[in-house]
C-alpha cells in the first residue's frame, strides 16, 4: 500500500497556534524535511526516564513516522532533549532516539516528536522513498 503524505509543512510540529499573516502565512519554513513522513499507527515500547527522573517503559503509539524519527503518544511526561530507546515488538529492533518536540499534555497522552540518533527508514515497516511527499507501507 503506498501512503502520500497529507501534512503541510508545521502541521504536527508547528512552535503554537496559526496566524494569519495573509500571503506571508503560506511561507512556515525554509528548510525542507530530511525524509518523508507518513501517518502510520504502529505500537512501539518506549523507555527512558521522565521529567523527574524516575525510569519509565511503556507501550505507546505512534502518530506519524519518517525515516528520521516520528511522532508519539506517550503517557509518561519526559524533557526536552532526554535520550529514549524504541524498540519495534514485531522486529524487536531497538532505536535510540533524542526527543525534539513536547506537545501539550493531555488526557490520552503527550505529543512527543523523537528524532533517531542515526536514521533508521526500516524501523517503522515503512518504505520511504526519496520524494519528501510519500511513503509506502511493507
Amino acid at each position: 500500500m503506498s501512503l502520500e503524505n497529507t501534512c503541510t509543512e508545521g502541521q504536527i510540529d508547528a512552535p503554537g497556534p496559526a496566524v494569519d499573516y495573509g500571503p506571508m502565512s503560506d511561507v512556515i519554513s525554509a528548510t525542507p524535511r530530511r525524509s518523508a513522513r507518513a501517518f502510520h499507527k504502529i505500537r512501539v515500547q518506549a523507555q527512558g526516564r521522565t521529567h523527574d527522573r524516575k525510569k519509565f517503559k511503556e507501550t505507546c503509539e505512534t502518530v506519524a513516522v519518517s525515516a528520521h524519527g516520528g511522532l508519539l503518544l506517550l503517557k509518561h511526561e519526559v524533557d526536552d532533549s532526554e535520550m529514549l530507546v524504541l524498540t519495534n515488538p514485531l522486529t524487536q529492533e531497538e532505536q535510540e532516539c533524542r526527543v525534539v518536540y513536547l506537545g501539550e499534555p493531555m488526557e490520552k497522552g503527550q505529543r512527543v516528536g523523537i528524532e533517531f540518533l542515526t536514521p533508521a527508514p526500516r524501523f517503522w515497516g515503512v518504505e520511504f522513498r526519496n520524494e519528501p511527499s510519500s511513503a509506502k507501507i511493507n
